[in-house]
This record gives C-alpha cells, sequence and structure tokens, in this order.
C-alpha cells in the first residue's frame, strides 16, 4: 500500500511499517501528526461494550507508543467510539507528564460532512461543499448535535420542523446506512476516509503553511482554551462537561480559539440534554479504563 501510494505526484515519502520489528515505533518516530484510524467496526451481534474493549486497547497502545516516540505530536483520532477513546489518549499524555490538551483532537469530521450532504438533498440550492454547519457534541447516536438553526449561508426557504427533525435524525445515525447497504459486513470508510484526510489537511495547513482562520468541528478538551470554551458552552447551556465537539479554529501549536457557536432554537436545546448524560458517561468510561 505504501509503495502504490508513492506513485502518486507529491512531494510527499510513503513508508509502509509493519508490526514486526518494532514497526510502530518506527513509524511513529519524531512524528508531528499522528492519524489513528486503528480499530475495528461494530459487527453484528457485536455490544458497543464490545466494540469499546477492543478498540479502546488498540488506541491505548497506540497513545504508549506516541508518549515513547513523539511526545509532542498532535493526535488525531478518528477510532470508535471517538467520544471514549480521545479520553483514554488524553489520560496516556497525563501519566507521562506530557499531556497537552491543544494536541489532542477527537476526529468528528465526517458528521460534519454528512450535514452538508443531506441538506443539500432537501435543499437542492444548496452547495454542499460550501455550507457551513456546525455539528456539536459528541461522535455517536444522540450525542451528536447538528445545529441546523446555523447554517451558513442561511437557506432561501428555511426547513420545517419536520425536515430539520428528519435530518437531525439522519445526520445522528447515518453511518447505519452504510451497515446496512454492506449487510453488516462493515461500516463507513470511504467517506470516513474522506472526513479524516480534511481535518488532517486542516491541521498540516495551520501547523506548516502559515495558513490562519481554519476552523473546524472537533472533538476537544474544553481546557485546551479555557476561557472561550466555558463562554461557548454556558452560551448554549453545556456547563459540566470535560470533552465537547464545537468550532475550534487551528494553529501552529493544535488548538488555536474554541469559538461560539451561536443561539439554539428549542428542539436543539432539547438535542443537547439528550446528548449530556451519555456523552458524560462516554468520557467517564474512557477515564476509568485508562486508569484500570
Amino acid at each position: 500500500m505504501a509503495v502504490d501510494l508513492s506513485h502518486i505526484n507529491t512531494k510527499a515519502v510513503t513508508t509502509g511499517y509493519t508490526k514486526d520489528n518494532d514497526g510502530l515505533d518506527k513509524a511513529l518516530k519524531n512524528a508531528d501528526i499522528v492519524v489513528v484510524p486503528a480499530g475495528v467496526p461494530r459487527k453484528p451481534g457485536m455490544t458497543r461494550d464490545d466494540l469499546f474493549r477492543i478498540n479502546a486497547g488498540i488506541v491505548r497502545d497506540i497513545a504508549i507508543a506516541a508518549v515513547k516516540n513523539c511526545p509532542k505530536a498532535s493526535l488525531l483520532i478518528i477510532s470508535n467510539p471517538v467520544n471514549s477513546t480521545v479520553p483514554i489518549v488524553a489520560e496516556v499524555f497525563k501519566k507521562a507528564n506530557v499531556y497537552d490538551p491543544r494536541r489532542i483532537f477527537g476526529v468528528t469530521t465526517l458528521d460534519v460532512v454528512r450535514a452538508a450532504t443531506f441538506v443539500s438533498q432537501v435543499k437542492p440550492s444548496v452547495n454542499p461543499s460550501n455550507v457551513t454547519i456546525p455539528v456539536i457534541g459528541g461522535h455517536s447516536g444522540p450525542t451528536i448535535i447538528p445545529v441546523l438553526s446555523q447554517i451558513k449561508p442561511a437557506l432561501s426557504s428555511p426547513l420545517t420542523e419536520q425536515e430539520a427533525a428528519d435530518l437531525t435524525k439522519r445526520i445522528q445515525y447515518g453511518g447505519d446506512e452504510v451497515v446496512k447497504a454492506k449487510d453488516g459486513a462493515g461500516s463507513a470508510t470511504l467517506s470516513m476516509a474522506f472526513a479524516g484526510a480534511r481535518f488532517a489537511l486542516a491541521v498540516l495547513d495551520a501547523k506548516f503553511n502559515g495558513k490562519t482562520g481554519i476552523i473546524e468541528n472537533t472533538y476537544v478538551d474544553i481546557s485546551a482554551d479555557p476561557d472561550n470554551a466555558a463562554k461557548a458552552l454556558k452560551a448554549i447551556g453545556a456547563e459540566g462537561v470535560q470533552w465537547f465537539s464545537l468550532p475550534v479554529e487551528l494553529g501552529p501549536d493544535g488548538v488555536k480559539k474554541i469559538h461560539p457557536v451561536g443561539d439554539l432554537n428549542a428542539s436543539e436545546k432539547n438535542l443537547l440534554k439528550a446528548c449530556f448524560a451519555e456523552l458524560k458517561t462516554n468520557i467517564t468510561k474512557g477515564v476509568d479504563f485508562a486508569k484500570q
């Protein structure tokens, strides 16, 4: 695969490693950015707890290797369940006394990508490549909150309550469409690869190419920018949670600034209530696993 990729006409050099001969250490040595999609998809008959135990162990081991080989790298966590796996990485870094909350991200970009796509299918005048729809909260089911009231540019004909409700449910459970289409043989890979690449390229641009004003929704520790995060969460009534997906401005060191979302409408406030209890449980689950 590395040789295959090496034929693409860019200046990037690709190198492949296997688990043999300290491959993980070699792959991570002095890395600036580490993207972690490693893990297994949820399969028929597999509970969420089964999925958690397997992927949590994989992510923990990668985090331990990253602490050893690239403690100052930005880590972009795709491995599900993101709500829990990202806090696991943070706890590993804390234990090693190298934790910088600005550098650890949960990649929730697929929710943003799906929101733009699905809205454009309801409103054909919308260009999904140019529309901005904040998706906040977490990265699973009811923790995903599409803020459809904040679509920019504003829709010429607003969504009806029913359209918004249907779109919200589809965005929250869009992954199920892929699982069904694959007849249980897998989950989203290609759309996730696109979303992961989009976020990784944004981090690269902010870190190395001097680009400014790059804002992506991502799941972060609010202590990465505590004052602005506190204001953003207070404005929507989401205080009391340590990890949350918000619009984040990226910079050379990772999180540069956490931006507010804007006012939520009544239905979005109800979504927030449903999100909160599950998100807190997910975070605690990850922290507890890391401390075992």
